[in-house]
């Protein structure tokens, strides 16, 4: 079973981001082998913060020694080996997945760049990030163009268009 906790500053708007998060990483959870994850007995927990750019900053500053803001910081909590056991073996049946952060300022920016909607650009980011707590990565090109379709696909399901093609505008 999975269960998203959402907290969002007020620089975000009004949305129903509790459910948007956890179509979200249901969505991209159920196109990889650790789909039953979400049928097993255990409960895996995902946090996903909505704050500010500083905060962001700050995050990134701290654990990544990069200044800057940036749209997505993934927190995983799971060594990605250990995802088909660690739940039978958590005392309580409640495993912490990780914790998403995503920046307002540097999404709102993309996500007018880009031509979409900032609900749109933040469903991806999320599911981008449920990604990185399964042990995805981008590093090398075999394993972005891995992670990318599975992105594809779980937006798809959600109605969301490929992020990742060119536009021509």
């Amino acid at each position: 079973m999975l269960e998203i906790a959402v907290s969002a500053e007020s620089a975000w708007p009004e949305h129903g981001w509790d459910a948007l998060a956890l179509r979200a990483a249901t969505a991209a959870i159920e196109r990889t082998p650790n789909g039953e994850l979400l049928t097993g007995a255990a409960t895996f927990e995902v946090s996903v913060r909505l704050t500010d750019d500083a905060e962001v900053q700050h995050l990134n500053a701290q654990y990544r020694h990069k200044d800057k803001p940036t749209n997505v910081l993934s927190f995983p909590m799971v060594q990605r080996d250990l995802l088909e056991t660690v739940g039978q073996n958590s005392d309580d049946g409640e495993v912490l997945l990780g914790d998403i952060v995503l920046a307002y300022g540097v999404c709102a920016a993309e996500a007018e760049e880009r031509g979409i909607s900032l609900v749109d650009h933040a469903t991806h980011l999320i599911v981008h990030g449920t990604l990185h707590l399964l042990g995805y990565d981008h590093m090398a090109e075999d394993e972005a163009e891995a992670m990318e379709a599975i992105e594809t696909d779980a937006l798809a399901s959600l109605g969301l268009a490929d992020p990742y093609l060119i536009r021509e505008d």
